[in-house]
């Protein structure tokens, strides 16, 4: 299981297609390797009340956070995060290049002995041909 939550200024949606931002982080949990396809899901919050740095409403943020279940080593953790925070740069850097964005990241575990899950996916999933 990994939920990539994405939390930003509301002014990113003027500079970011959030839709394919989050797609593009979903396809780079996915290309980890240690997240596995049916346990990833990304989603995006914009915070409607922001203030950031010296108050100028030009600057802008996205913090991405990756919440994951408990039991990869840290060098399984350390190589995800690289990986999609990677991804994150990459599809940013246009908007990077002329705007005012701060970009970062936060992986951290769910105990799996505090946090019950059940779901359907896997069942739902369409099967490859």
């Amino acid at each position: 299981m990994a939920h990539v939550m994405v939390d930003y200024s509301p002014n990113v949606e003027d500079w970011v297609d959030m839709a394919g931002f989050c797609d593009a982080l979903r396809r780079a949990a996915i290309g980890t390797g240690a997240l596995p396809m049916p346990g990833v899901r990304v989603r995006a919050m914009r915070a409607d009340h922001v203030s950031i740095a010296d108050g100028d409403p030009d600057h802008g943020y996205i913090d991405i956070s990756v919440r994951l279940r408990g039991g990869r080593d840290l060098p399984t953790r350390k190589a995800a995060t690289a990986h999609i925070f990677a991804a994150a740069e990459s599809f940013l850097a246009p908007v990077m290049a002329v705007r005012s964005l701060a970009l970062s990241l936060e992986m951290r575990d769910i105990d799996p002995e505090l946090a019950p899950k059940t779901g359907t996916i896997r069942d739902h999933l369409k099967k490859a041909t």
